[in-house]
């Protein structure tokens, strides 16, 4: 099980931002990434009816026969992705784990239940967007007297073996599981990188480092 940043961040993302709780109806996108996968596990382990979101067949089934989520909606293959989270989530979202923004944000916040959390983890989608989405849905958080609340992991590097801890018993006790996307040799990178924002990597996305034979 590999500790690292994806997956401490997902953990405190869930505990600490997204107050995660037994009964809660929660929404992850990029549900099949480094960090939306240990989300939804962690919502999953937590007794909590989960939803993913993700983009292609291939990943869809991985999130819903693997990990065993309530539903998970392709992106691709929507054409209004908030009649999607509708169907999905019948009795609203009380749980909105974030990775992407833009678009799959602002449908997410029309079903925002009362009292509500948004946990902001990424925009992978408006980095490189010209121009950003401009959200219009903000108000739900007004009516639905919900929270949204962005965060940053390296602000909790004092708890850190606290996460690791945990992490590491809920796969000792195959609760929990990470899949890699592994390209071979730091030349990849910039292959990876491409490969990241336009959402090509099943799983957390690595490039393996490997030594001269001659070394």
């Amino acid at each position: 099980m590999d500790r690292s940043a994806s997956a401490v961040t997902a953990y405190f993302g869930m505990r600490d931002i997204g107050c995660v709780k037994p009964g809660d109806r929660v929404l992850v996108s990029a549900a099949a990434g480094g960090v939306g996968q240990i989300a939804a596990q962690i919502a999953h382990i937590e007794a909590c009816q989960i939803v993913g979101i993700a983009g292609g067949a291939e990943k869809c089934a991985w999130l819903a026969n693997e990990l065993r989520l309530d539903a998970v909606i392709d992106y691709k293959a929507e054409n209004n992705l908030a009649t999607a989270i509708g169907r999905a989530c019948p009795d609203g979202i009380d749980l909105y784990f974030d990775n992407v923004g833009g678009s799959i944000l602002d449908a997410a916040l029309l079903h925002l239940r009362e009292g509500a959390r948004v946990v902001l983890c990424g925009r992978i989608s408006q980095v490189v967007a010209d121009p950003p989405y401009g959200i219009r849905n903000l108000g739900q958080l007004l009516t639905r007297r919900a929270r949204m609340q962005g965060f940053q992991v390296f602000r909790y590097h004092d708890r850190y073996e606290e996460a690791r801890a945990w992490l590491a018993a809920r796969h000792r006790e195959g609760r929990l599981q990470q899949r890699l996307h592994i390209l071979e040799g730091l030349d990849k990178a910039p292959t990876a990188l491409g490969m990241l924002f336009r959402g090509e990597n099943s799983g957390k996305l690595v490039c393996r480092a490997q030594r001269s034979l001659a070394q």
